[in-house]
């Protein structure tokens, strides 16, 4: 019964094409309930549901909307066109020492890896942990080359 009701509640409020229709209860001669959208039997009785309330598309303006990019508000906070080149310079010397940072590093994790065969240290006597510090070198390498194309895109996007 929940089950019937929860279908009918949804065809309502979910199919609203077929909201205007009449709706019938049914019940068959086993005692099953059954909703139609036709009365033709003896069994059924027709159910009363509220008017369906349809809102009407809202009507599109005669003048398109310009693709201009929108204005600040009067108040809103300006920064001089120095200051903006001052703090855009700024940006990019971070970005560029940045850069030269992950670059060593990526130089340094290249020669410790060795195309993936790194030299043994004396503390790995167990070929487990060769293999763990081969992993995580192999780890950071690809991390590290992600940084420095992540940095080199960032800085393309400066100019």
């Amino acid at each position: 019964m929940k089950r019937q009701f929860a279908f009918l509640l949804c065809s309502i409020i979910v199919l609203p094409v077929f909201a205007q229709s009449d709706v019938y209860l049914c019940i068959d001669a086993n005692g099953n309930k059954e909703y139609k959208n036709t009365g033709s039997t003896a069994r059924c009785k027709k159910v009363d549901l509220p008017p369906m309330t349809t809102l009407p598309a809202p009507a599109k303006s005669a003048a398109p909307a310009s693709r201009s990019t929108p204005s600040a508000p009067p108040d809103f906070p300006r920064v001089d066109d120095s200051v903006q080149k001052a703090r855009d310079n700024e940006r990019r010397q971070i970005l560029q020492d940045e850069l030269r940072k992950e670059e060593k590093k990526l130089a340094d994790i290249r020669g410790e890896y060795n195309n993936g065969q790194p030299e043994r240290l004396g503390s790995e006597r167990n070929y487990a942990k060769y293999q763990e510090r081969t992993a995580t070198l192999k780890d950071n390498l690809a991390r590290t080359e992600k940084n420095v194309e992540a940095l080199k895109r960032e800085l393309n996007n400066l100019k």
